[in-house]
């Protein structure tokens, strides 16, 4: 009679004859008086046993059957489509080949635990490997000075405690090396000068502490400028921008610069500018300019080394008198010649005036708009006579010199009239004031033709000769 083969579940997996053996499944399937049947029966224990130990799987497997892949050295179970692994993790050194989806596989050389996601075996953990030592974050419990516990996050690199991540700030209770305090934030190992190093958008804070750099492009707190407190450095400072340098709260003064031209200036309206120095602990203020007037008003001497032109009027409001140490003064120097002189402010049309006259080439002087020639000593010149000294020259055509009043000394030269190179001056109403002198009348003198005497005073036309006049007369010899 025929055997019927049922599975689990009761469905029927094959019907075998008497006398014959079945190969449908992974074992051999005796039929009733299936002769020699104990070898098979024997291989069939053994087979499962060995759960099919092989490099290929079973090749008519059900459903639920179990086998152990020898390439793999993973034991796998049938799943209806294709074996698949019991879920163990398999210990190697490399990752195993023909995985499925949520295996796992620990990396026996680093000792490192993966899970294979369908495609890719991805690491589980822990993130360093073995010979790397504790690298990363390993959340801890600590606690602080008052006993409490305290959950931190420490960020580990070979094995050292970096930084540690923290909620709240505390005080370890146990000595914790780097850490003498916790910060809430991050806070960083201080027995490795840790540092943060990279790029940021803002901070909060920096600590000015320290002005030791710890290379050249990391800098110390404390060599920052700040800008809520004075502060120096030792290096130069660089506006490498037009706009320059503002000053003040309202940004009054200002150094800017246009092309190659620099501006220093006081932008608020009617606003001073002003230079000082302190001399001997005394603050003065050499210059000064108004910023409602524009006037300038300089406090000390001043030396000047190459030309001043001055296109405005001088004035000088402390005294009536200007003191100029040069030996000469040149007017108008580079120019068209012109008359250049002094003026002296009157009433007058043209005040007063002493000036060089171009047309004429010689100095004048006067007021009112009235001037004649100055007359040098260098126009009194010797005519040739030892007897006469010098006489005065003017440069017109006659060669007159007018005087208005003369006063005479113990003396008055005879002029001869013989020669044509000598000028007599000529001398109003002279016999008129003698004639009048004293009151006397001007009478004849008896016995001499042309004579007249006015007592003891005489006025003719010839010298007097012997017997005439007594010591003390006055004779005056005038022309016929």
């Amino acid at each position: 009679m025929a055997y019927i083969v049922n599975k689990t579940d009761g469905t029927a997996v094959v019907t075998i004859t008497d006398g014959t053996i079945d190969n449908t499944t992974s074992l051999t399937l005796l039929g009733k008086s299936y002769s020699g049947f104990g070898e098979l029966l024997n291989e069939d224990l053994v087979k499962l046993l060995e759960n099919s130990a092989s490099t290929s799987a079973p090749p008519a497997p059900l459903k639920g059957e179990v086998w152990f892949d020898t390439t793999v050295n993973q034991l796998k179970v049938y799943d209806g489509t294709s074996f698949k692994p019991t879920g163990g993790a398999k210990s190697q050194a490399s990752a195993p080949t023909s995985p499925s989806a949520g295996d796992l596989w620990v990396d026996s050389t680093n000792s490192q635990l993966y899970f294979y996601t369908g495609s890719a075996f991805i690491l589980a953990g822990p993130v360093y490997t073995s010979g790397q030592t504790l690298s990363g974050f390993k959340i801890e419990t600590v606690t602080n000075d008052s006993a409490v516990s305290k959950v931190i996050a420490s960020m580990y690199s070979g094995n050292t405690r970096v930084a540690i991540l923290s909620a709240e700030g505390f005080t370890p209770g146990v000595a914790m090396s780097g850490f003498a305090t916790i910060s809430a934030g991050i806070t960083l190992n201080s027995t490795l000068g840790a540092v943060f190093s990279g790029t940021t958008t803002s901070t909060t804070h920096v600590n000015v502490s320290s002005t030791t750099n710890t290379s050249a492009t990391i800098i110390a707190g404390g060599n920052f400028l700040r800008a809520d407190a004075a502060d120096t450095t030792t290096g130069a400072i660089t506006i490498a921008a037009d706009t320059g340098l503002l000053v003040g709260a309202g940004s009054d003064l200002r150094l800017t610069v246009s092309d190659i031209h620099a501006t220093i200036a006081n932008v608020s309206e009617d606003g001073n500018l002003s230079v000082q120095i302190n001399d001997g602990g005394v603050t003065k203020t050499p210059v000064a300019i108004t910023g409602s007037t524009g006037n300038i008003a300089v406090t000390g001497d001043v030396t000047i080394t190459g030309n001043l032109s001055v296109s405005g009027e001088y004035e000088n409001n402390a005294g009536e008198v200007n003191i100029i140490n040069d030996t000469f003064i040149k007017l108008n120097t580079g120019n068209a010649e012109a008359d250049a002189g002094i003026i002296a402010e009157t009433s007058d049309t043209d005040d007063a005036r002493l000036f060089y006259d171009v047309s004429e080439n010689y100095w004048s002087a006067g007021e009112n708009a009235s001037y004649s020639q100055i007359i040098r000593l260098t126009d009194a010149v010797t005519d040739g006579d030892a007897n006469k000294g010098k006489v005065l020259k003017t440069n017109s055509s006659t060669g007159n010199v007018t005087v208005t009043d003369v006063t005479i000394g113990t003396a008055f030269a005879v002029v001869s009239t013989s020669s044509t190179s000598q000028k007599a001056a000529t001398i109003y109403q002279v016999a008129e004031s003698i004639k009048r002198w004293g009151g006397d009348a001007i009478t004849a003198d008896a016995g001499s033709t042309g004579n007249t005497v006015a007592g003891a005073r005489y006025v003719e036309t010839v010298a007097p000769t012997g017997g005439q006049g007594s010591n003390g007369d006055l004779w005056f010899v005038r022309e016929a």
